[in-house]
């Protein structure tokens, strides 16, 4: 019995500390399926990446449960409903927390410009406004206007 709860405890953990930037997934209704039922196949990132439409996470959602993902009818509804609230075509970016890939797929930058966002960021704290990502070095700063609408600070 000890052994079955030790094994679950550290099955848990180990799902836990696979990735862990599912913290920084905002929070809601919604979340704790995602990261119960996506985050077992999938990194955050894989995620955070996309701006899909509700129809297109429901076919998103629907095609990892046809490929085996465990989830009621409930859940799926909770998943979808998240994703289309967060990650949806009109989602905001939320600056503080966005990995390079977010910052690079939802505003068009290169690699390299993400990284530099998040790199400052590391070093110097939260952005407050656009003028702080506008300051960070080796980014095009056309860029980030041309989607300014799309930020949440």
């Amino acid at each position: 019995m000890k052994r079955a709860a030790l094994f679950v405890l550290a099955s848990g953990c180990l799902l836990w500390c696979a990735d862990p930037d599912a913290e920084h997934l905002p929070p809601g209704t919604g979340k704790a399926e995602v990261t119960a039922v996506c985050m077992e196949c999938h990194g955050v990132n894989n995620i955070r990446r996309q701006r899909l439409s509700r129809d297109e996470w429901t076919s998103e959602v629907s095609d990892m449960v046809d490929r085996g993902a465990k989830a009621n009818d409930d859940q799926i509804g909770a998943i979808v409903d998240y994703l289309a609230l967060n990650f949806g075509t009109d989602s905001k970016l939320r600056v503080n927390t966005a990995p390079m890939v977010e910052f690079k797929a939802v505003l068009n930058l290169t690699a390299a410009e993400a990284g530099a966002l998040v790199d400052y960021r590391t070093a110097n704290g939260d952005y407050h406004e656009l003028a702080d990502l506008l300051k960070v070095p080796g980014v095009d700063g056309k860029k980030i206007e041309a989607k300014k609408e799309l930020l949440e600070f």
